[in-house]
This record gives structure tokens, sequence and C-alpha cells, in this order.
């Protein structure tokens, strides 16, 4: 059965991810920075590697893995050399051992301006140039990749309904992360999703319909 190794699994969409799937038991394997926050992973059912983004990854952590997720993040409160270390670099790194490892899917949670920097917000310029970096490797690195740009995130409940089409209310755009928790899960379970980059936002259409009618869009 595939297993799936979660980098940032102690964020708050990890987490969700980590529940999600151990309530699925669904092999999982949490990657995290604290030898102290294993517990809490263990006692949900998940596999724990302490490992750090910032320093040398080990190949442990991938060796038994089928997929991996990338739902890391420097956190709104660190200075641009965190976001460049951890959500460049560090997104770099974890895409370079995946492709050594023959990861057969790598879903990047990324941000919804990555695709277009320059016209994103301005006080997170940065940041969106760090993901719209990462998400270029991954895809010049030839893995199979998803890549999950959700809106605004919020601690709205799980709805199950998305799109995945901007809103052009920018008050609309937003989403909540047991949403986006709920979309890398279903990513992981179907091949649509595969070398697709998809933008999520709070919308009325279940999950799985909502990217196969993305992917049906545009093969016309």
């Amino acid at each position: 059965m595939d297993k799936t190794l979660v980098i940032g699994a102690n964020g708050q969409i990890g987490k969700l991810l980590i529940q999600m799937m151990t309530e699925q038991k669904l092999p999982v394997k949490a990657m995290l920075r604290k030898a102290e926050q294993a517990a809490e992973f263990e006692k949900m059912g998940a596999e724990v590697v302490i490992a750090d983004l910032e320093a040398d990854l080990p190949d442990a952590a991938f060796a038994d893995c089928d997929k991996v997720v990338f739902t890391a993040g420097s956190g709104g409160k660190t200075g641009a050399d965190k976001t460049i270390l951890v959500d460049l670099w560090g997104a770099c790194k974890v895409i370079d051992k995946a492709k050594r490892h023959n990861i057969m899917q790598f879903v990047m949670v990324s941000s919804r301006d990555a695709g277009d920097p320059e016209h994103g917000t301005p006080a997170i310029k940065h940041y969106n140039i760090c993901k719209h970096f990462a998400d270029k490797h991954l895809i010049e690195s030839h893995l199979p990749y998803t890549i999950l740009r959700p809106g605004k995130l919020t601690d709205g409940p799980l709805t199950g309904t998305i799109t995945t089409t901007r809103p052009t209310d920018q008050e609309q755009q937003f989403i909540s992360r047991a949403d986006v928790a709920a979309c890398i899960l279903q990513c992981l379970d179907h091949s649509e999703t595969v070398n697709q980059i998809e933008e999520l936002y709070q919308g009325d259409m279940p999950i799985q319909q909502a990217f196969i009618k993305s992917v049906k869009g545009r093969l016309g």
C-alpha cells in the first residue's frame, strides 16, 4: 500500500491531513522538526521521522514512501530570510530527494499568486516569488506533480465543496485549511490531478467533481 511522506506535518494543514489519513487507515509518515512533537502524531497512528528542512534531509525519510506532500511554510511572523530557506530552498531540496527516490507523486501546497507574483499581494511578494520558483523547480524535475494554489486560508470548517475558478470578488478568494487538507487527500487518490496546477477557493461543487471539471475544461 502507498505510503505518503508529509513535509510540514506539524503545520495546521499538515496536521489536518495526517488526521484525515490516519482516520482512513492510510499509511502516512509525518516529518517533524522536533522530537517532542512525535507523541501526538504517533497517537494518531502516523509514523514519524525527525528532520529539519534547513539541514540535511535523511534518505530514510523517503526510502519507503511512494508519495510526498509539501505543506511546510516559514510562517507569517518570520522574515524573508526564513521564507527563502524553507519555502524555496527547503522545497527544492525535498524535490531533489524525491526525484532520487523515484517518488510517484509530489503534491505541492503553493499560493494563489505563485503563478504571477508581480501582480499579487505586495506585502507578501517575496513569499509568492519563493513559491513561484519552488513550483517551477518541481515542474522541471519531471516528477509527477500536483500543485495546489489555495486562496486566503481560514480556520473555517470542512465543507467538502470548492471551486478551482478564482472568484472575481477578492473578498471571496478564501478557503478553509480543512478543505485544503481534503483537496490534498483527493489528489493523492486520483490520477486525474497528476501534472495539474489548481487554484482552490470556497465553492459549491464537491471536491472530486471540481477537479474533474477543471481537467476536462483544459482538455476542451
